[in-house]
């Protein structure tokens, strides 16, 4: 990939990477949870997901999704049930307890990374935005794999980035959010709930 194609593909992932979404706001909300540190497993997962995202893009399965109604509906309702039930979770989290710290990070780290990866494998707005995205920076008289490889680093690096930042704040601000008691937890969980009811109505 020419510099210049890279340096313009970073940008726009950066962009991205800024703009509202649930990985970002999963991040957010375990940072304040649990903590910067062991965020890193939400982080982590989310990153697995967004590679599979784009290899499933860039390695045909997106073709499969835009010519077919059945399977983009399928999709849409899977993953928009998927952040319903983040949501739940995070609506019914307990208030964050700087007193209970210890016990509020009792929660597996396995359990984090897997929340963070399907967060990000399942949002079907994520699939057909890379679908569409990813031909514009791709040549065809070069290497699929290494252009996967190229694409796919640079989008996971400045989504960890972006994340841990995110992380990074919650975390700091936790006596504000301690204040706040459920109602953050509730503003959150509303926030998923709204974007897990919404993303099967697009058209």
């Amino acid at each position: 990939m020419p510099l210049h194609t890279w340096l313009l593909y970073l940008a726009a992932c950066i962009g991205l990477s800024l703009s509202p979404g649930p990985n970002g706001l999963l991040a957010l909300t375990h940072g304040a949870l649990h903590g910067h540190r062991k965020t890193l497993f939400t982080i982590f997962g989310g990153a697995l997901g967004f590679v599979a995202v784009i290899a499933m893009s860039m390695f045909g399965i997106g073709a499969l999704i835009q010519s077919s109604l059945t399977w983009l509906a399928v999709l849409k309702w899977a993953g928009g049930a998927y952040l319903v039930w983040l949501g739940i979770q995070v609506w019914r989290a307990p208030p964050i307890d700087l007193q209970a710290a210890p016990e509020a990070a009792v929660r597996s780290g396995g359990s984090m990374f897997w929340q963070g990866a399907l967060s990000a494998g399942t949002n079907p707005k994520g699939i057909l935005f890379f679908v569409a995205f990813l031909p514009q920076f791709m040549d065809a008289r070069r290497s699929v794999f290494m252009q996967f490889l190229i694409m796919a680093g640079t989008f996971v690096a400045t989504e960890v980035v972006t994340e841990f930042t995110l992380a990074v704040a919650a975390d700091r601000v936790r006596p504000w959010l301690v204040r706040a008691g459920r109602r953050f937890n509730r503003l959150c969980g509303g926030i998923f709930m709204a974007i897990g009811a919404a993303l099967p109505l697009r058209t």
